[in-house]
């Protein structure tokens, strides 16, 4: 407690210095991670001299002028700004446990539910994670991995192929028939450069039970809330399923 209150005066120094110098609040914060608000309180009390107020003045009307692709930059920069403190949050190396549930709550969102252990993705970042998930929590390997792709009929896919590959480090040979979409008139907003990929683990059923039930564990004390709430809405579950006549199949 000690700690974080001489850390704290040590920060509201510099905050003054700063202030003195003629900075405003946006760039002591960009120096000091600490709230607007905090800053405010801070240095309420400080008076600029003219030629400060003057510069600030000078700055806040070029940003005007700027109109709504200032406000946009701004924006850009106060995103850039939360994300950057915040992957000072996290301690890296993950260790074992922190990874271990991570990577199951990651396959709860996007993993199989069926009689395979799989995950589907085209996130490049998400899938690499998955692979070197596996082979961390499950020792196993990716060249006895498996995968299929999910692609549209104008992209190459022995490139995709290659590319999956060898960011994955899966053999090509272990790579499946991929499923060609069928072609559309509709506009996507997004384009899937890479596919979308799923990465099969063989005799990964007991792994995938395993999964499951580390999730059951971290959510076992919601169970009584949630199973009460079910309870008081159980006219929901007699809603009639809707008939989607619209399907693509999914990769096998």
């Amino acid at each position: 407690m000690l700690g974080c209150t001489n850390m704290k005066k040590k920060l509201k120094k510099q905050a003054i210095l700063l202030r003195k110098s003629g900075l405003s609040y946006n760039e002591i914060r960009r120096k000091i991670p600490v709230a607007k608000s905090t800053l405010s309180l801070w240095l309420k009390s400080i008076i600029l001299n003219r030629e400060q107020r003057k510069r600030l003045y000078t700055k806040q009307i070029e940003i005007l002028s700027l109109g709504p692709r200032s406000q946009k930059q701004r924006r850009a920069k106060e995103v850039s700004e939360i994300m950057q403190l915040a992957k000072k949050e996290v301690k890296l190396p993950l260790d074992h446990e922190t990874c271990r549930l991570m990577g199951a709550a990651l396959y709860w969102a996007e993993g199989s539910k069926g009689k395979n252990l799989a995950f589907t993705n085209s996130d490049p970042h998400l899938i690499l994670f998955f692979v070197l998930w596996i082979e961390r929590i499950f020792k196993i390997k990716p060249e006895f991995l498996k995968a299929r792709l999910n692609i549209y009929p104008q992209q190459n896919e022995f490139k995709i192929k290659k590319f999956w590959s060898e960011l994955t480090k899966i053999p090509l040979h272990h790579f499946g028939k991929s499923f060609i979409k069928p072609l559309s008139t509709g506009y996507r907003k997004n384009n899937l450069y890479y596919g979308t990929i799923r990465i099969e683990v063989p005799k990964g059923t007991d792994m995938r039970y395993r999964i499951f039930g580390w999730i059951q564990a971290v959510l076992s004390g919601l169970d009584p809330h949630v199973v009460k709430t079910q309870k008081q809405w159980t006219v929901l579950t007699k809603t009639a399923r809707p008939v989607n006549l619209t399907r693509s199949p999914p990769i096998a």
